[in-house]
């Protein structure tokens, strides 16, 4: 019998860098059932010519405009046939076997309809990598964390993490996943643009009654903040704006009445701290504008965005606790002394 088909699906805007640097590192995959797809995101620079020349073989899907992270995977992977999709960063770099776990979790569970691999920093080869670590979490107040990686305190890996488990979510940088879930889940939100859109998509699959895993035995190096820096106005106006909405669309009515106002208290914080204590302007001002825009939302885009649930069973990989408040005030900064000691 013929292996699963793998689509890797590589989103590009102006990567030229590092579609040069990290597609040789792809072409190495072992996984034999297995196309290289592009999607240029409506790019500037040369990398379509560069594509042209040196991989003739990638199947190559043009946009005329950039529409995304969100909206462009939603338009390449309605063009995209293949029993699995994997979500590849541009500044990824994979290892040779890096397919083979993560195909075969998938074939031996129908009820995991997800899963990510180990990231790992390319730079210094050894700590967990911001965007995922290995596997990501939510507390109850919508703040992301991973294990490995608390707000930016990132663990060296020590193989600490290594057992497939169930996670709230799988990071975009190198998501794969099942397409009939994918599209039943009705894809990314285009609202979000860029940032936390496969957290919403992660929710939306658990909430139809499927399961998101880690899978550790896959193990990739990412790069990081390829398009928008950390600390970026645009970048920090995303992640806030984004998050809102989140729970604004996921959480059950009697949790929304009081989170979200307490969430905004906390945004409040942390703006001020950064105007006051950091000198950090451009900050307070991306929050006040992604507060403002959330309201906007509400008001414009709210009944577009609802999914309604299938299920109304417990969420893996949710802590029931406040990683702020764990981190900041207590000091802790390991997965294991925030997860283990209260879920």
């Amino acid at each position: 019998m013929d292996s699963p088909s793998v689509a890797i699906v590589i989103l590009n805007w102006n990567g030229k860098k590092h579609l040069e640097q990290f597609l040789p590192s792809i072409f190495r995959t072992t996984y034999s059932n297995v196309q290289i797809v592009v999607a240029d995101n409506g790019s500037t620079d040369d990398s379509i010519s560069f594509l042209n020349s040196n991989y003739p073989s990638i199947k190559l899907l043009k946009s005329p405009v950039n529409e995304g992270f969100a909206k462009g995977y939603n338009t390449a992977l309605r063009q995209v046939d293949a029993d699995y999709y994997v979500l590849l960063n541009s500044d990824v770099e994979v290892t040779p076997g890096w397919l083979e776990p993560m195909v075969s979790l998938l074939e031996n569970d129908r009820n995991i309809a997800a899963c990510q691999p180990k990231l790992l920093d390319y730079r210094t080869r050894k700590t967990f990598e911001y965007a995922g670590g290995a596997g990501g979490w939510l507390d109850a107040f919508g703040y992301p964390f991973c294990k490995g990686r608390i707000f930016d305190d990132c663990e060296e890996d020590r193989g600490q993490y290594d057992s497939c488990e169930p996670i709230f979510w799988a990071s975009g940088a190198a998501l794969f996943i099942r397409p009939e879930v994918f599209h039943h889940a009705g894809g990314f939100d285009p609202f979000f643009f860029a940032h936390q859109e496969e957290i919403d998509l992660c929710w939306r699959i658990q909430l139809m009654g499927y399961k998101v895993f880690s899978c550790p035995y896959s193990v990739v190096y990412h790069v990081g903040g390829g398009t928008l820096p950390k600390g970026n106005e645009r970048k920090v106006f995303l992640n806030f704006r984004n998050n809102l909405v989140m729970l604004s669309k996921n959480l059950p009515w009697p949790q929304k009445i009081w989170k979200i106002p307490l969430r905004i208290l906390l945004d409040a914080v942390s703006a001020w701290k950064n105007l006051l204590l950091l000198r950090e302007p451009h900050y307070f001002w991306a929050v006040l504008k992604a507060h403002g825009a959330w309201v906007a939302w509400i008001i414009y885009h709210r009944k577009e965005s609802i999914f309604p649930p299938t299920t109304s069973g417990p969420l893996e990989g949710f802590y029931h606790g406040n990683i702020a408040w764990e981190h900041f005030i207590q000091g802790k900064k390991l997965f294991t002394e925030i997860v283990h000691s209260k879920k």
